[in-house]
């Protein structure tokens, strides 16, 4: 395989909706968790995943809530509830006959990096997790249980999100790294910053996955 394919991930009562692309030789596929208000069609997470594609890596980008659960705004913030939906999809991953030897990464955004790091800290068997100006703070209390090596990547005019994660680096005991990617602003619109984000994503991803 090494088309995309659209596909639906039945977790729980309902049906969640994804893109897979899966490189013949990919050795590892990087699911994405994106933040609040975002799905699988968000412009600055398929960027990075074509990025990684370059690096030969798969990736699955899917909505963590259907639309009608989208519709009540909390949902959006129930870190537990994502972080469950992250889980139940990477169970379904590892089941499939074309992702099933592939090692897992997770990419997070926003609210999507604290179940990325929620979601690493309990399945130790993830590869590697990338943060992008991740709300990694909402996972305060599980991030000295992650194993996987972790990098958080923050616009340097992101001030207050990027004091967050530097207080939250430093409870991280696994391999890590935190890039602040200078000029950029929370969601990375300024030339050049998320080619940035892409290409230290796809180095991370790839030397450990």
């Amino acid at each position: 395989m090494t088309g995309e394919d659209t596909v639906e991930i039945p977790v729980d009562s309902v049906r969640l909706e994804g893109n897979l692309h899966v490189p013949s030789d990919a050795d590892g596929i990087v699911l994405f968790a994106h933040g609040s208000g975002s799905s699988r069609k968000s412009p600055r997470n398929n960027f990075v995943a074509e990025r990684l594609h370059e690096f030969g890596l798969g990736t699955l980008l899917f909505d963590l809530l259907t639309e009608a659960e989208d519709e009540t705004y909390a949902n959006r913030f129930d870190i537990e509830l994502l972080t469950d939906r992250l889980v139940a999809v990477t169970e379904w991953v590892e089941q499939r006959p074309e992702t099933e030897e592939r090692d897992v990464g997770y990419f997070g955004s926003s609210t999507g990096a604290a179940a990325a790091l929620r979601g690493a800290a309990r399945r130790p068997e993830v590869g590697a997790t990338v943060s992008r100006g991740g709300r990694v703070d909402l996972a305060t209390e599980v991030l000295a249980d992650v194993t996987a090596p972790t990098l958080f990547i923050v616009g340097g005019r992101d001030t207050q999100v990027l004091e967050l994660n530097r207080e939250a680096y430093d409870r991280l005991r696994c391999e890590k790294e935190l890039e602040v990617v200078e000029g950029a602003g929370h969601l990375f619109e300024e030339p050049g910053t998320l080619e940035s984000v892409a290409t230290l994503a796809g180095e991370w991803f790839s030397s450990h996955l």
